[in-house]
Protein backbone atom coordinates (compact mmCIF):
# COMPACT_ATOMS: atom_id res chain seq x y z
CA UNK A 1 0.00 0.00 0.00
CA UNK A 2 1.52 3.38 -1.20
CA UNK A 3 1.70 6.25 1.97
CA UNK A 4 -0.90 8.39 0.06
CA UNK A 5 -3.09 5.10 0.10
CA UNK A 6 -2.63 4.88 3.75
CA UNK A 7 -2.65 8.40 4.45
CA UNK A 8 -5.96 8.28 2.98
CA UNK A 9 -7.55 5.44 5.12
CA UNK A 10 -5.38 5.84 8.12
CA UNK A 11 -8.12 6.18 11.43
CA UNK A 12 -5.52 7.14 13.61
CA UNK A 13 -5.35 10.67 10.95
CA UNK A 14 -8.51 11.52 10.77
CA UNK A 15 -10.39 10.27 13.60
CA UNK A 16 -10.34 13.49 15.27
CA UNK A 17 -13.25 15.05 13.62
CA UNK A 18 -15.66 11.92 14.06
CA UNK A 19 -14.97 12.65 18.34
CA UNK A 20 -15.88 16.15 17.72
CA UNK A 21 -19.24 14.74 16.26
CA UNK A 22 -19.52 12.23 19.18
CA UNK A 23 -18.58 14.79 21.50
CA UNK A 24 -15.82 12.56 22.98
CA UNK A 25 -12.01 12.73 23.29
CA UNK A 26 -10.17 9.62 23.52
CA UNK A 27 -7.09 9.60 26.34
CA UNK A 28 -6.20 5.73 24.67
CA UNK A 29 -5.71 6.62 20.79
CA UNK A 30 -4.86 3.33 19.39
CA UNK A 31 -8.83 2.03 21.18
CA UNK A 32 -10.08 4.67 18.60
CA UNK A 33 -7.59 3.52 16.33
CA UNK A 34 -9.15 0.11 16.41
CA UNK A 35 -12.79 0.81 16.52
CA UNK A 36 -12.23 2.10 12.95
CA UNK A 37 -10.22 -0.64 11.46
CA UNK A 38 -11.62 -3.46 9.65
CA UNK A 39 -10.22 -6.37 9.60
CA UNK A 40 -9.56 -6.20 5.86
CA UNK A 41 -7.51 -3.46 6.91
CA UNK A 42 -5.38 -4.89 9.58
CA UNK A 43 -5.24 -7.91 12.50
CA UNK A 44 -6.05 -5.44 15.24
CA UNK A 45 -9.09 -4.97 14.24
CA UNK A 46 -12.59 -3.68 15.69
CA UNK A 47 -14.62 -7.16 16.03
CA UNK A 48 -13.73 -7.49 19.74
CA UNK A 49 -14.87 -4.12 20.46
CA UNK A 50 -17.74 -4.77 18.57
CA UNK A 51 -18.99 -7.90 20.65
CA UNK A 52 -18.44 -5.20 23.91
CA UNK A 53 -20.06 -2.47 22.05
CA UNK A 54 -23.44 -4.48 21.30
CA UNK A 55 -23.50 -4.86 25.59
CA UNK A 56 -23.05 -1.31 26.51
CA UNK A 57 -25.66 -0.20 23.63
CA UNK A 58 -28.24 -2.77 24.98
CA UNK A 59 -27.72 -2.15 28.29
CA UNK A 60 -27.64 1.94 27.94
CA UNK A 61 -31.27 1.92 25.69
CA UNK A 62 -32.64 -0.57 27.96
CA UNK A 63 -32.00 1.69 30.89
CA UNK A 64 -33.12 4.90 28.84
CA UNK A 65 -36.41 3.50 27.87
CA UNK A 66 -37.04 2.13 31.02
CA UNK A 67 -36.55 5.67 32.75
CA UNK A 68 -38.33 7.54 29.71
CA UNK A 69 -41.08 5.47 29.15
CA UNK A 70 -43.05 4.05 32.41
CA UNK A 71 -46.21 3.91 31.42
CA UNK A 72 -45.25 1.21 28.05
CA UNK A 73 -45.04 -2.67 28.83
CA UNK A 74 -42.46 -5.20 28.64
CA UNK A 75 -43.22 -6.18 25.67
CA UNK A 76 -43.57 -2.71 24.27
CA UNK A 77 -39.75 -2.05 25.50
CA UNK A 78 -38.88 -4.81 24.01
CA UNK A 79 -39.73 -3.96 20.69
CA UNK A 80 -38.48 -0.59 20.53
CA UNK A 81 -34.58 -1.74 22.17
CA UNK A 82 -34.88 -4.34 19.58
CA UNK A 83 -35.13 -1.72 16.60
CA UNK A 84 -33.08 0.71 18.18
CA UNK A 85 -30.16 -1.42 18.19
CA UNK A 86 -30.87 -3.19 15.19
CA UNK A 87 -27.99 -2.94 11.90
CA UNK A 88 -30.65 -0.43 10.01
CA UNK A 89 -30.74 2.50 12.97
CA UNK A 90 -27.17 1.88 13.35
CA UNK A 91 -26.47 2.07 9.99
CA UNK A 92 -28.95 5.46 10.05
CA UNK A 93 -26.90 7.27 12.79
CA UNK A 94 -23.46 5.79 11.33
CA UNK A 95 -24.49 7.65 7.86
CA UNK A 96 -25.29 11.03 9.80
CA UNK A 97 -21.99 11.32 11.30
CA UNK A 98 -20.53 9.68 8.16
CA UNK A 99 -18.48 7.62 10.10
CA UNK A 100 -17.77 5.24 6.95
CA UNK A 101 -15.19 8.00 5.80
CA UNK A 102 -13.23 7.27 9.16
CA UNK A 103 -12.86 3.59 8.55
CA UNK A 104 -9.85 1.54 7.86
CA UNK A 105 -10.45 -0.88 5.10
CA UNK A 106 -8.78 -2.83 2.79
CA UNK A 107 -8.90 -1.88 -0.68
CA UNK A 108 -10.90 -4.65 -1.82
CA UNK A 109 -13.43 -3.90 0.64
CA UNK A 110 -13.13 0.20 -0.16
CA UNK A 111 -13.68 -0.30 -3.83
CA UNK A 112 -16.66 -2.20 -3.24
CA UNK A 113 -18.29 0.05 -1.62
CA UNK A 114 -17.72 -1.22 2.08
CA UNK A 115 -17.55 2.26 3.57
CA UNK A 116 -21.60 2.28 2.85
CA UNK A 117 -22.38 -0.79 3.56
CA UNK A 118 -25.06 -0.71 6.11
CA UNK A 119 -23.60 -4.04 8.16
CA UNK A 120 -19.81 -2.50 8.72
CA UNK A 121 -21.24 0.67 9.35
CA UNK A 122 -23.44 -0.56 12.30
CA UNK A 123 -20.64 -2.94 13.13
CA UNK A 124 -18.00 0.07 13.57
CA UNK A 125 -20.74 1.66 15.57
CA UNK A 126 -20.96 -0.60 18.06
CA UNK A 127 -17.13 -0.90 18.05
CA UNK A 128 -16.67 2.79 18.86
CA UNK A 129 -19.34 2.47 21.63
CA UNK A 130 -17.13 -0.50 22.76
CA UNK A 131 -13.89 1.79 23.23
CA UNK A 132 -15.17 4.53 24.55
CA UNK A 133 -16.55 2.14 27.34
CA UNK A 134 -13.16 1.35 27.71
CA UNK A 135 -11.47 4.61 27.44
CA UNK A 136 -13.98 6.42 29.71
CA UNK A 137 -16.30 4.51 31.48
CA UNK A 138 -20.10 3.18 31.62
CA UNK A 139 -21.30 6.90 31.77
CA UNK A 140 -19.06 8.29 28.79
CA UNK A 141 -20.54 5.81 26.70
CA UNK A 142 -23.59 6.47 27.95
CA UNK A 143 -23.82 10.21 27.21
CA UNK A 144 -22.28 9.53 23.83
CA UNK A 145 -25.19 6.76 22.36
CA UNK A 146 -27.49 9.05 24.50
CA UNK A 147 -26.92 11.68 22.39
CA UNK A 148 -27.04 10.03 19.32
CA UNK A 149 -30.27 8.26 20.18
CA UNK A 150 -32.21 11.16 21.89
CA UNK A 151 -32.64 12.89 18.67
CA UNK A 152 -33.50 9.94 17.07
CA UNK A 153 -36.27 8.95 19.79
CA UNK A 154 -37.89 12.63 19.55
CA UNK A 155 -38.56 12.24 15.97
CA UNK A 156 -39.49 8.63 16.04
CA UNK A 157 -43.36 7.52 17.18
CA UNK A 158 -42.72 5.28 19.70
CA UNK A 159 -46.12 3.49 18.77
CA UNK A 160 -44.67 2.60 15.35
CA UNK A 161 -41.44 2.77 15.91
CA UNK A 162 -40.03 -1.27 15.16
CA UNK A 163 -42.89 -2.24 13.49
CA UNK A 164 -41.81 -4.19 10.63
CA UNK A 165 -41.55 -1.54 8.07
CA UNK A 166 -42.80 -3.99 5.14
CA UNK A 167 -46.32 -4.57 7.31
CA UNK A 168 -46.16 -1.33 7.92
CA UNK A 169 -45.83 -0.07 4.36
CA UNK A 170 -48.78 -2.42 3.23
CA UNK A 171 -51.42 -1.86 6.20
CA UNK A 172 -51.18 1.76 5.07
CA UNK A 173 -51.46 1.16 1.47
CA UNK A 174 -54.40 -1.75 2.05
CA UNK A 175 -56.11 1.00 4.24
CA UNK A 176 -56.53 3.50 0.74
CA UNK A 177 -57.26 0.34 -1.10
CA UNK A 178 -53.64 1.07 -3.00
CA UNK A 179 -52.30 -1.96 -4.65
CA UNK A 180 -49.85 -3.53 -2.95
CA UNK A 181 -45.83 -2.33 -3.18
CA UNK A 182 -43.48 -4.26 -6.08
CA UNK A 183 -39.73 -5.01 -4.60
CA UNK A 184 -37.08 -5.88 -7.08
CA UNK A 185 -33.41 -6.64 -6.23
CA UNK A 186 -31.74 -3.81 -8.85
CA UNK A 187 -27.50 -4.60 -7.74
CA UNK A 188 -26.11 -7.13 -5.74
CA UNK A 189 -22.57 -5.85 -4.39
CA UNK A 190 -19.00 -7.06 -2.57
CA UNK A 191 -17.72 -10.43 -2.00
CA UNK A 192 -19.62 -13.43 -1.72
CA UNK A 193 -18.97 -13.92 2.15
CA UNK A 194 -19.91 -10.26 3.05
CA UNK A 195 -22.26 -9.39 0.12
CA UNK A 196 -24.82 -6.10 0.12
CA UNK A 197 -27.95 -6.12 -1.61
CA UNK A 198 -29.59 -3.30 -3.12
CA UNK A 199 -33.65 -2.95 -3.44
CA UNK A 200 -36.13 -0.94 -4.78
CA UNK A 201 -39.87 -0.51 -3.89
CA UNK A 202 -42.47 0.91 -5.84
CA UNK A 203 -45.66 1.80 -5.77
CA UNK A 204 -46.64 3.08 -8.96
CA UNK A 205 -50.14 4.16 -8.55
CA UNK A 206 -48.65 7.11 -6.08
CA UNK A 207 -45.23 7.17 -8.52
CA UNK A 208 -43.56 6.41 -5.67
CA UNK A 209 -39.66 4.55 -5.80
CA UNK A 210 -37.34 4.04 -3.14
CA UNK A 211 -34.04 1.98 -2.24
CA UNK A 212 -32.87 0.32 0.60
CA UNK A 213 -29.76 -1.60 0.91
CA UNK A 214 -28.90 -4.24 3.65
CA UNK A 215 -26.60 -7.70 4.28
CA UNK A 216 -29.55 -9.43 3.02
CA UNK A 217 -32.33 -9.07 0.80
CA UNK A 218 -34.93 -9.36 3.18
CA UNK A 219 -33.26 -6.32 5.53
CA UNK A 220 -32.26 -4.36 2.05
CA UNK A 221 -36.64 -4.37 1.44
CA UNK A 222 -36.99 -3.35 4.57
CA UNK A 223 -35.64 -0.39 4.02
CA UNK A 224 -36.41 0.13 0.60
CA UNK A 225 -39.90 0.14 2.42
CA UNK A 226 -39.43 2.47 4.97
CA UNK A 227 -37.74 5.13 2.68
CA UNK A 228 -41.14 4.31 0.81
CA UNK A 229 -43.40 5.31 3.53
CA UNK A 230 -41.42 8.14 4.32
CA UNK A 231 -41.57 9.39 0.80
CA UNK A 232 -45.80 8.98 0.99
CA UNK A 233 -45.70 10.98 4.06
CA UNK A 234 -43.04 13.66 3.69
Amino acid sequence: MSNSASRKSSPSLNGEGLCKKLGYKFTQAKLLQRALTHRSYATDHYERLEFLGDSVLGCVIAKHLYSTYPTLSEGDLSRLRSNLVKEETLAILATQLDLGSYLALGDGERKGGGFRRPSILADAMEAMFGAIFLDGGFNAAEKVVLGLYVPYLQKADIHTLGKDAKTQLQEYLQSKHIPLPIYEVIATLGEAHAQSFQVSCSVPKLNISAKGEGSSRRSAEQQAARAAYQKIHS
